[in-house]
């Protein structure tokens, strides 16, 4: 099974991320997210942090998931190269997502940048459960 893919849009990055279970699909969602921006194999994860994340729903996990991601790269200035998702809980009034992730400082010499990512969105965001797993889809505003 590929992990994610690039779809067809006009101007922004539409991704479809994929996974056996739902916390695989979010791990490849956000390894589609930082591919979109820099070159990931250059990433060496040498430094390790936990992640925890919150939403009233699945689409608002992945949201705010993404989001939160994306934040760390634009305010410390860290890249990621690995995802692991703890756990995907469901709970009253939502769920709620726990993980570590790996990477280092930004450095655009050795990350080689691609483009610039303004905001995640929930413009056409679908999540679909089918009999070989997670199927997520969703835009990143270029």
């Amino acid at each position: 099974m590929k992990r994610y893919e690039f779809l067809e849009h006009v101007s922004d990055a539409y991704i479809a991320a994929y996974g056996k279970t739902l916390e695989e699909a979010f791990q490849n969602a956000a390894e589609a997210m930082f591919q979109t921006m820099i070159k990931t194999n250059a990433v060496a994860p040498t430094s390790e942090e936990v992640v925890t994340v919150e939403g009233h729903d699945k689409e608002e996990l992945l949201y705010n998931w993404l989001e939160t991601l994306l934040l760390k790269f634009e305010i410390k200035g860290n890249v990621y190269r690995k995802f692991e998702i703890e756990r995907i809980k469901q709970r009253d009034g939502g769920f709620s997502l726990k993980a570590t992730i790996r990477g280092e400082r930004y450095n655009a010499d050795k990350h080689k940048p691609k483009v610039e990512i303004k905001a995640v969105t929930y413009h056409r965001m679908e999540i679909k459960q089918e009999k070989r797993g997670y199927t997520l889809k969703f835009i990143l505003d270029l």
